[in-house]
C-alpha cells in the first residue's frame, strides 16, 4: 500500500512534513524526546509499514513501558499490513483476489470488510473496494471498460466461514480503509500498556489525551498544490484523514489519479483534497475517499448529518468549504 496523506505532524512546529521532523527517529527505533512535565517525557518511534514511514509519539513517565508500547503498536500495524496489502502474494487480500474466495478470514480482515461494505451502503456506492480491476487496467494499459464491468460492492460476501467474490475476475483493494484500521489498532495497543497521551500516524492520524497540559495534539494540513501549510487542525479526541488527487497521479493535470468513481470508472474532477475528522481512523479513512468521489455539495450534506463527523473540502480551483465542527485551530 502506497497511500500517504499530505499532512504534517505537529511536534512543536506546525507545517513540517511528517516524514522529516527535526531529529525524527530512524525507522525501527524509539527515541527519548524532551521533558514535557516533571517526570514525564516525550517518546518518538518510527517504522516502515504500508509502503511508507509510520510514526508514534507518546508522553509517559516510564521509559521501559513507553518503548514496549511503541513496539507493540508497530507490531499491530505490520500484522494488518501483511494481511491486507495487495503487494504480497500471500496476503489474505491477494489470496481472495486470486481465488475469488477465502476460507476462515482473519478477524482483522473481516472487521475491515464489514466496515467497507457498511460505508458502501451509507455513501450509496461512492466507497467501493472492488475498484481494484480499474487500478490494474490503468497501470497495465489494458481495457478499462472491461475492468469497469467487474466493479460492484454488492458482489462481495463477507462472513466468518468465508469471504467470496461472486464474479470471476473481481478483485478488491483495502487501500482506502486499512491504514485507518491499523491506526485504530495501534492506538488500542498503546492504551493496553496504560498510555493515555499519544499520537499515531499511519497515513491517518489519531490522537489520545494531550501532548502537554492543556495542549492537545495538533497536525497541519498542507496545501495540495504547494508545500505551504493550509490549516492547523486540533485533534479533539477524533481522528483525521486526508485524501487527495496528488497522492498517486496518472496525468500531469491531476485529472486522473488513484481515486476512482465506481459509477463512472473515472477519477472525480471537482476536488483536490478532502479532510475528515471522525471518532475512528478507519471511518475517517474510508469517508475521505468516499467524499472525494461525492464532491463538496453531496459530501457536505452527508458529513453535516453524520454524528461525530466533520469534513473540509478543497476544490481544484483553491476554494474551500467545511462543516461547522471541523476542528481548525
Amino acid at each position: 500500500m502506497q497511500r500517504r496523506t499530505f499532512m504534517a505532524a505537529a511536534t512543536g512546529l506546525l507545517g513540517l512534513s511528517a516524514f522529516c521532523w527535526p531529529g525524527a527517529p530512524v525507522p525501527g527505533t524509539v527515541e527519548r524526546g524532551e521533558a514535557i512535565a516533571p517526570g514525564r517525557r516525550l517518546y518518538r518511534g518510527a517504522d516502515l509499514a504500508f509502503g511508507t514511514t509510520v510514526t508514534i509519539q507518546l508522553v509517559h513517565d516510564d521509559e521501559d513501558r513507553a518503548r514496549a508500547a511503541i513496539r507493540d503498536a508497530f507490531a499491530q500495524a505490520h500484522a494488518i499490513d501483511r494481511l491486507m496489502t495487495v503487494h504480497r502474494e500471500d496476503s489474505q487480500v491477494q489470496l481472495l483476489n486470486r481465488h475469488g474466495r477465502l476460507d476462515s478470514p482473519h478477524p482483522h480482515l473481516l472487521a475491515v470488510l464489514r466496515e467497507a461494505l457498511r460505508l458502501s451502503v451509507l455513501t450509496r456506492g461512492a466507497f467501493d473496494i472492488t475498484v481494484q480491476p480499474l487500478w490494474q487496467a490503468t497501470l497495465g494499459g489494458i481495457d478499462r471498460a472491461a475492468a469497469h464491468k467487474l466493479v460492484g460492492w454488492r458482489d462481495v460476501l463477507a462472513g466468518e466461514p468465508e469471504v467470496r467474490l461472486r464474479r470471476a475476475g473481481m478483485a478488491i483493494t483495502l487501500n482506502g480503509i486499512a491504514q485507518g484500521y491499523a491506526t485504530d489498532m495501534a492506538l488500542a495497543a498503546l492504551q493496553g500498556h496504560g498510555i493515555s497521551d499519544a499520537l499515531v500516524d499511519i497515513g491517518e492520524f489519531r490522537g489520545s489525551g494531550e501532548r502537554a497540559s492543556a495542549r492537545p495534539w495538533q497536525v497541519g494540513i498542507a496545501d495540495p498544490r504547494s508545500s505551504c501549510l493550509l490549516h492547523a487542525v486540533r485533534l479533539d479526541g477524533r481522528s483525521l484523514a486526508i485524501s487527495g488527487d496528488y497522492e498517486t497521479a496518472f496525468s500531469g493535470d491531476l485529472s486522473r489519479h488513484h481515486i476512482v468513481d465506481p459509477v463512472s470508472g473515472d477519477s472525480p474532477l471537482e476536488l483536490a483534497c478532502v479532510g475528515v475528522a471522525a471518532p475512528a481512523a478507519m471511518l475517517a479513512d474510508g469517508l475521505s475517499t468516499a467524499l472525494m468521489v461525492m464532491g463538496s455539495e453531496r459530501g457536505m450534506a452527508l458529513a453535516s448529518v453524520w454524528r461525530g463527523v466533520d469534513a473540509l473540502f478543497v476544490r481544484k480551483d483553491g476554494s474551500e468549504v467545511w462543516t461547522k465542527g471541523f476542528p481548525l485551530v
